[in-house]
């Protein structure tokens, strides 16, 4: 409980300095020193110590349905981008917070956010207002999974557990069934759209609930979607397909049961966590292909041969590609003579190769986490 002394009270046309106590129906403000925004929220009652009141209505909070690891692009500077996630936490209580390690990118956050675009825009403010480079990791939806067995339940303390990041997607051997957060989208579009639109929503798992028609030209559609379908490009394909004319809106509807896959990426044999995703089971060999040959697109070519894999619970291949190795002309310098020479470099580079691919490290650009994910 917070206790509060010497409020500083204002009613909509002048400010009282300790003057004058408040009383019903006017607005006003306090002052106390709260540094930790959790120590308060949005909704609570204040009221005079040793006083009995009715609380106000209770008001719904805001809760995260998209999250996303936030690192530093230096680890020397994770102290300073600490003190500018609390400090921007201040005015924006919606975004949860949690610290989360990764061997690949070292120490950071785990966020949640509202939706993308809130997770964009926090990001933006952390460069712009604190200038803090951030490494952002591909953002993730809440599922819930039953897990049965009764050392299993009692290692995770439920029956039930949400889980937000890959890398802590149980066995599924000790799963009894998944559950997806599941939305309900309303599109409004010119009626010449409609085929387009329709074939979209089917790729995005939608199930259509209701057509109706506002005017002779513009059509009213109600889906229900998968919230994983449609929190990265959805809006931004809507608006292509339509030329900028459709809107849509969604609202959620709870869970329902669905068979999740997960699908890990490996580099060259060693797994990348951050890569790692949580997909629908007819999707996986989809979403297994299209990463690999985006993440083709965004890494550079090394010196050695990258392996580009998509695995299905780590194990089963499931996509492949390669990025090529850059080529140096090491029988260059030769003019002629015996051509055992030429093919003694060859070999020598090759083995060589061989030897940096095993202990080589491969960059990946810091956007890449996000779009590959992008269709």
């Amino acid at each position: 409980m917070l206790e509060l002394t010497a409020p500083e009270a204002t009613n909509p046309k002048t400010v009282l300095r300790n003057t004058r106590p408040q009383f019903s129906g006017q607005a006003g403000y306090f002052k106390a020193n709260i540094k930790n925004p959790k120590d308060t929220k949005v909704g609570d009652t204040w009221f005079k110590k040793d006083t009995t009141v009715k609380p106000l209505p209770l008001i719904s909070q805001s809760k995260p349905m998209v999250f996303a690891g936030v690192y530093p692009s230096d680890q020397s500077k994770t102290q300073d981008l600490r003190k500018a996630l609390e400090k921007l936490l201040l005015n924006d209580s919606s975004v949860s917070i949690s610290m989360e390690t990764s061997s690949a990118l070292g120490q950071g956050w785990r966020l949640g956010f509202l939706g993308v675009l809130h997770m964009e825009v926090f990001c933006q403010r952390l460069y712009q207002e604190f200038d803090a480079d951030v490494v952002v990791t591909a953002p993730g939806i809440p599922y819930k999974i039953k897990i049965k067995g009764k050392n299993n339940i009692k290692k995770y303390g439920s029956e039930e557990i949400i889980i937000s990041n890959p890398s802590k997607f149980p066995d599924p051997t000790i799963v009894e069934e998944y559950f997806e957060p599941m939305v309900l989208g309303t599109i409004i579009t010119p009626e010449k759209y409609y085929s387009s639109i329709l074939n979209m929503c089917m790729n995005r798992r939608g199930e259509q609930r209701n057509i109706t028609f506002l005017d002779n030209e513009t059509i009213v559609l109600v889906y229900k979607f998968p919230l994983g379908e449609i929190i990265m490009d959805f809006f931004n394909e809507l608006k292509i397909i339509s030329s900028g004319y459709a809107s849509f809106d969604y609202e959620e509807i709870g869970y329902e049961s669905t068979v999740l896959k997960k699908v890990d990426i490996h580099l060259n044999g060693k797994i990348v966590e951050e890569l790692s995703l949580i997909t629908h089971a007819s999707q996986v060999e989809k979403v297994g292909r299209s990463m690999c040959l985006r993440l083709k697109e965004c890494i550079d070519p090394h010196l050695f041969l990258i392996a580009i894999q998509a695995c299905l619970d780590g194990k089963k291949v499931i996509a492949r590609e390669n990025i090529k190795a850059l080529k140096k002309d090491v029988a260059a310098k030769l003019y002629g003579g015996d051509v055992t020479r030429r093919m003694k470099l060859l070999q020598r580079q090759k083995e060589g190769k061989k030897g940096m691919r095993m202990v080589g490290n491969v960059q990946i650009p810091k956007d890449t986490f996000i779009n590959i994910l992008k269709r």
